[in-house]
């Protein structure tokens, strides 16, 4: 089930209880007022009724009353034992001035007059109590929709009144960044369970940035405190290998010491980008065209490319202006490339496109697809390859694309590995963007 707003779960809520709340209060005023204009027309009929006996005891039974009959009132004799009790109910009856079976309610009785029975109907017209109940039955749902319609208006407005303080806190909260955590501060609201929410986010936002300042002081102490002894053990391995007393097993060993030593200060130098990529602490300030950079660094590796022998085949358009941190940029531009030719086979091709859209680089090889479950991970490489890669490529791309907002999708089809990278996310604006 797709999650939907607070207030517009409370006001679905809110309908499903008021609807049939309402209805059922309308049915039974509805019921009601019908059995109680019944019950007055049937008050009036018996109130006729007695009129009528009275009036019947002071005539003769030749007087014109006892051959009265019409759609209101009839007596007629019957050979009937009189009844004790008049018996009342509704009737349809043909109306000449309808064209139709209206509706009547209606007394019978069978009395006994001047010593004869006779039967008495005195009928009461609903057609008028109908209307009467139609039009009431209007109005009443005109004043019960418009009161729902006040009703959810009102909560609506009131809800949307007392939720305003969680909307500006929840929208702080989206815009919060590791490297302004300090300033990030919520205003308090006149709400004891909003004081408490931005209270405890607050504190929380205290302790996270206390820790992030902590990591990133580490980060920089380790990564210059390591950058100065391997570049001591660098320069002693050199000095070494210009020891022309040393043997050659010993030579061989200074020179596989030294080319761990030269590994170990790629991985230190690509795992301080990571560190500075995701604690966004790249410079922002100089923006760099990816097609300015894509050029310098086919040139760059121009000799790698005439070695393998590889095809190259480019497409850069010439409105192509994106625009990145020059750093990113470089090592994003630089690792796709470097990958797409370590991993070629001689005689292979190489494919850079490159638009106002997207850049997408493909390259053949021998090796089969990367699982998809190890295609970003950190340290995962080639065996092959092991001497001269440290498996941070790809997941220095992906952090990347990530900090751009850049949507990155990696195919592989008939031997040839493809990553495309998008240059506007589907669900967002672009980052960086001329």
């Amino acid at each position: 089930m797709k999650p939907m707003k607070l207030l517009t779960r409370t006001t679905i809520y809110f309908l499903g209880i008021m609807l049939p709340l309402l209805a059922a209060s309308a049915f039974y005023l509805f019921s009601q007022f019908n059995k109680e204009i019944r019950h007055e027309i049937d008050e009036e009929l018996l109130n006729d009724q007695i009129q009528w006996l009275r009036y019947m005891d002071t005539v003769s039974v030749h007087n014109p009353v006892f051959n009265i009959s019409t759609p209101e009132f009839s007596l007629r004799a019957v050979a009937q034992a009189p009844q004790n009790t008049p018996r009342l109910e509704s009737v349809m009856l043909y109306q000449d001035i309808e064209g139709k079976k209206t509706p009547y309610r209606q007394l019978t009785q069978v009395l006994r007059i001047h010593n004869k029975t006779y039967m008495l109907t005195i009928r009461k017209s609903l057609i008028e109590r109908d209307d009467l109940i139609k039009n009431i039955f209007n109005v009443m749902f005109i004043v019960f929709a418009g009161l729902l319609g006040f009703i959810l208006s009102l909560n609506w407005l009131l809800s949307r009144s007392l939720w305003r303080p969680f909307y500006r806190t929840l929208e702080k909260i989206r815009g919060v960044e590791l490297k302004r955590m300090e300033s990030v501060s919520f205003t308090p609201a006149r709400i004891k369970e909003f004081n408490q929410l931005n209270s405890a986010l607050n504190a929380m936002i205290a302790r996270i940035h206390a820790d992030y300042r902590n990591i990133k002081e580490l980060t920089e102490d380790a990564a210059h405190e390591m950058q100065t002894p391997l570049a001591i053990a660098e320069s002693k391995l050199e000095v070494l290998l210009q020891d022309e007393t040393l043997t050659d097993a010993q030579l061989q060993a200074i020179a596989q010491s030294s080319e761990a030593l030269e590994r170990l200060a790629r991985l230190n130098k690509s795992l301080l980008l990571l560190a500075k990529i995701e604690n966004h602490q790249y410079d922002t300030s100089q923006p760099e065209s990816l097609q300015k950079v894509t050029r310098q660094y086919l040139g760059l590796l121009d000799e790698l490319i005439k070695d393998k022998k590889l095809t190259l085949n480019t497409q850069l358009a010439g409105d192509a202006s994106w625009q990145m941190p020059s750093a990113l940029a470089d090592m994003m531009v630089s690792n796709l490339l470097g990958n797409a030719i370590r991993y070629n086979y001689n005689g292979g091709k190489i494919t850079l496109q490159l638009d106002d859209r997207q850049l997408t680089i493909s390259n053949t090889s021998s090796r089969p697809a990367i699982p998809p479950q190890q295609l970003f991970r950190r340290f995962k490489k080639d065996s092959a390859v092991y001497d001269s890669s440290n498996g941070l490529g790809l997941a220095i791309v992906k952090k990347i694309c990530d900090t751009c907002n850049l949507p990155i999708r990696y195919y592989f089809e008939n031997g040839v590995h493809t990553f495309t990278i998008s240059r506007f996310s589907t669900n967002s604006s672009p980052s960086f963007a001329a």
